[in-house]
């Protein structure tokens, strides 16, 4: 560990909004409902997803836009930019959810399709009064909306970590280890359950369990902070290590193998486990953290290239835009395809389509932004 104070940074590091951006077209691939792209994105390979690339990406982007305000100016002024930003989310999740319902009913009335039920709005339906204060209140989670209330938690976490870490670092590492440790007993029956309700069924709890996802978000924030040294990206032994275990891991993740074999399919799940994914199971941010220790090694020569490719990095520019329009391109292109059929063209074609709405968000976003 080095020192508590963050590091004197230049311009923004290209590669954060690069891999951002990588990391919303796949997600808008993974929420497109029946998508054969699907079986080829690089969570098929592995036991990490996008999921944890976004998730550290914005735990770094966290660091940069807030971590230096409480260093300069004291806690009071970073929990107050802390608090718009949690505003912010707040509405846009909100916003999201009441969009997806609202597209969810239209294409009800237009194709007798129940979209409702399989975003879970059943019960919604059932218990209107109740239904919209438990969406406000975030103890109901529709259906493929669970990231944005993990961040919203994962926001409100870093004022205490900073408060706790600025003089000393190891102290909050390990106060976040520890947490994440009782999410895995809590799991385990070992202790309470860390999580919070996400439905009206007591068994109901969020998707993405903040108490869990924390390691990875803060992994990336205290990179940026400068609190944790990074291993110097060469072609050594760690390289090489890690690149040995992306590849062993592939047999126990990709489809064509389990698929084929009972047994790999059974090795998988005793690894994981059911709510593996939920709770962050430690394979998950080993598996990102040793991908990213490659990528980065690979690409690090070609810094200057990755700055050419402008769309994606202006889509990682304009994440929060971006990440609310993948969610209803993908929903919204699901039900054409469901009228259309799923062939290899049509498919192309959707996911093509909803690449080009990304970047014109993003395009939009920028230019409203500059005004």
């Amino acid at each position: 560990m080095n020192s508590a104070a963050p590091r004197q940074r230049a311009a923004r590091d290209i590669r954060l909004d690069f891999f951002r951006g990588i990391a919303m077209f796949i997600i808008l691939i993974a929420h497109i409902p029946e998508n054969r792209w699907f079986d080829f994105i690089p969570a098929r390979f592995g036991f990490s997803s996008a999921a944890e690339l976004f998730v550290f990406c914005s735990g770094l982007a966290s660091s940069y836009a807030f971590g230096r305000v409480f260093m300069r100016e004291g806690m009071m002024h970073g929990t107050i930019r802390i608090l718009f930003r949690i505003w912010q989310v707040y509405w846009a999740h909100i916003g999201l959810a009441l969009g997806m319902m609202l597209i969810s009913i239209i294409a009800f009335k237009l194709t007798g399709t129940d979209y409702p039920t399989r975003l879970g709005m059943a019960w919604f339906a059932k218990e209107p009064i109740e239904g919209v204060f438990r969406l406000l209140t975030l103890r109901y989670i529709p259906n493929y909306l669970d990231v944005l209330p993990m961040y919203l938690v994962l926001l409100a976490m870093i004022p205490p970590v900073i408060f706790v870490g600025r003089k000393r670092p190891i102290v909050a590492i390990a106060l976040l280890v520890v947490l994440w440790g009782g999410v895995q007993l809590g799991a385990a029956g070992f202790g309470p359950k860390l999580a919070f309700p996400g439905g009206p069924e007591p068994h109901l709890t969020w998707y993405f369990n903040p108490f869990g996802w924390q390691i990875v978000f803060f992994s990336g924030f205290f990179i940026g902070m400068g609190w944790v040294t990074v291993p110097q990206l060469k072609m050594g032994r760690l390289f090489w290590c890690a690149l040995a275990f992306l590849l062993l891991s592939v047999p126990v993740n990709f489809w064509a193998f389990t698929d084929a074999s009972k047994l790999l399919e059974s090795i998988h799940d005793a690894l994981i486990g059911p709510m593996g994914k939920s709770n962050l199971n430690a394979l998950l941010p080993l598996h990102f953290l040793a991908s990213a220790y490659v990528v980065l090694t690979l690409v690090d020569r070609h810094r200057d290239w990755l700055a050419r490719v402008t769309p994606v990095i202006l889509v990682g520019q304009q994440a929060l835009a971006t990440f609310l329009a993948s969610i209803l391109l993908a929903w919204s292109l699901g039900m054409v395809l469901d009228v259309v059929g799923r062939s290899t063209l049509t498919i192309a074609t959707a996911n093509l389509a909803g690449f080009a709405g990304l970047i014109l968000t993003a395009t939009i976003a920028r230019a409203y932004k500059s005004r």
